[in-house]
């Protein structure tokens, strides 16, 4: 019985092959001493020299230690199409932009059995926010916390149905297809074909229903329309644009950042897209020049604190972004690890419809303060029906991470408020906003020594109201209010805020009223002065990569 193998594979978009697939500098070898390739197949091999582990020298380990890497990466031809299978850590070889990034999701989704589920891998673009989620029985997917409105699904992995068995009976679909058969050479072609018509089924639509309210963009005209908007973004540094690591990473190793691509770059403690800015300045690059071919060919990567590289991602594929576009009836997109979503119309309406009338004018004052911590320290005052600051205090039990009540709080109508403010319609930022929000009065209504902390500051800043306000929550009597200082006019209301904001906006809304809590959200004018933005502070003095320093200089 021929023993079962794992597989990785990716299917290439129509008009991709191993000719044009491959990244320039890729260290794969064609190998051509092959006794059992596939008909039409193409394999090539890697074959790095031995070197030292760097632990060998850090210990001062005299005896003779060494590593390797060895992969393999198959191109195989069916139909019209061609399939890469990847062998070790090969897959980095291919150009991002050569394969289906859907392809081992909707594979799996239209193979799994829907009760059988064993992991998932999700990104809630909001704040770009990557989640595994592991169970140690096979479940359906409402058990791994999985949010339709606001999530997107990477990453599945369970036990098929059993009309697939014949193929596989475990699969992984993210990108690429992860799978144990135990196909023989001359069965991969056969293998491939069953792939694709999984692959262009929609059986999932009946396993898996609204599980895709965010469905990829594949009409190449709309594709162009959209990538023209990106880089126009670009071109004006769009505050709304963002980059971010496309994957999840282990933050408990020391993680530093560069670039590559357009020549050697500084080595970075952080991710942040006016690090690139700087990066592409120091190339004498100017951003206007951009295009859509650089930003696939300039790259983030992860390095040692030394630059030694780690990992590498196509700035394009790092970069975080939505907009509308006329042409397709106004519809929002949403750019995300390089590609690009649409979000259905009839769920931007039922967003629209939620949210409006969840929206109250303001009593508060404009804006003008070059800081939220200076804004909410000039309105706080301690008066009977006044607003108390509370701002950087804590309800959470000692010793514990802190959490804020609110920014501003008050009485008003026999509830207290509790309003969190924020300068920034940035996704990420909003996002923290709205967690906040709900933290913080979950805390006061599941512990009463967070009521009492919440007592504690409010006499200490004179607020005469102190214990009806405990009385008011301990009854329920809450209303949160999320205010937003913007520039841009209030009559807009929701569309004010980016789509993915939204989504988690209408969840959070969501959440409050399941507990009882009134609540609402509101635009403060911005009516500051506009400055010139400023580079985030380094924590170290930035390194050169040791093999390009002279030449940077």
């Amino acid at each position: 019985m021929p023993k079962s193998r794992s597989f990785s594979i990716f299917l290439l978009k129509p008009g991709f092959d191993q000719s044009s697939a491959l990244i320039d500098e890729t260290s794969l070898e064609l190998e051509d001493s092959v006794d059992f390739l596939p008909q039409g197949a193409t394999l090539y091999v890697l074959d790095s020299e031995p070197r030292p582990p760097w632990w060998k020298s850090y210990f001062g380990i005299q005896r003779n230690l060494f590593q390797v890497n060895k992969g393999a990466l198959l191109f195989l031809p069916v139909g019209d199409r061609c399939f890469a299978l990847s062998f070790g850590h090969t897959s980095h070889n291919l150009k991002d932009i050569s394969y289906e990034y859907d392809f081992g999701l909707r594979v799996t989704l239209n193979s799994l059995d829907p009760k059988r589920l064993k992991s998932t891998d999700t990104l809630e673009p909001s704040a770009a926010k990557r989640q595994r989620t592991q169970l140690p029985i096979e479940s359906e997917l409402t058990l791994f916390d999985f949010d339709r409105d606001s999530t997107i699904l990477r990453r599945l992995t369970g036990k098929v149905l059993d009309e697939h068995k014949d193929i596989f009976r475990h699969a992984t679909g993210a990108s690429n297809l992860r799978i144990s058969t135990d196909t023989l050479p001359d069965g991969l072609a056969l293998l491939c074909e069953k792939l694709l018509l999984l692959y262009t089924a929609e059986h999932f639509k009946l396993s898996f229903p609204n599980i895709q309210n965010i469905v990829p963009v594949k009409d190449p005209s709309n594709v162009r329309a959209l990538n023209q908007k990106l880089l126009n973004a670009i071109h004006a540094k769009d505050p709304d644009l963002n980059l971010t690591v496309p994957d999840i990473i282990n933050y408990s190793d020391n993680v530093f950042v560069s670039f590559s691509g357009a020549g050697p770059s500084l080595i970075y403690d952080d991710v942040y897209i006016g690090r690139y800015y700087e990066y592409l300045i120091g190339r004498d690059i100017e951003l206007s020049s951009l295009s859509i071919k650089d930003l696939s060919n300039h790259n983030l990567l992860l390095t040692e604190e030394n630059g030694s590289p780690r990992e590498r991602y196509s700035i394009y594929k790092s970069l975080v972004f939505d907009t509308t576009l006329e042409v397709a009836g106004g519809s929002t997109f949403h750019l995300s690890e390089g590609q690009w979503y649409q979000v259905d119309n009839d769920y931007v309406r039922r967003l629209t419809s939620y949210l409006d009338p969840l929206y109250a004018p303001t009593d508060l004052p404009p804006y003008t303060q070059v800081s939220e911590g200076e804004y909410n320290a000039a309105i706080g005052v301690a008066a009977p029906n006044g607003v108390v600051c509370l701002d950087k205090t804590s309800i959470a039990p000692a010793g514990q991470t802190q959490i804020e009540p609110c920014d501003l709080f008050s009485l008003r109508d026999g509830k207290a408020i509790f309003c969190h403010v924020k300068v920034s319609t940035l996704s990420a930022q909003l996002s923290h906003l709205f967690n906040q929000g709900i933290n913080a009065i979950e805390l006061l209504r599941l512990d009463n020594e967070a009521v009492e902390r919440l007592t504690t500051l409010l006499k200490a800043a004179n607020a005469p109201y102190s214990d009806i306000a405990a009385e008011l929550v301990a009854q329920g009597q809450c209303h949160v209010q999320f205010a937003i200082i913007t520039r841009k006019a209030p009559e807009s209301r929701s569309l004010n805020l980016p789509l993915f904001s939204r989504i988690s906006l209408m969840r959070t809304l969501k959440a409050l009223h399941v507990r009882g809590i009134e609540r609402s959200f509101t635009f403060v004018a911005d009516n500051s002065a506009e400055s010139e933005g400023k580079k985030k502070r380094r924590k170290k003095q930035p390194t050169f990569h040791e093999e390009d320093a002279n030449e940077y200089a």
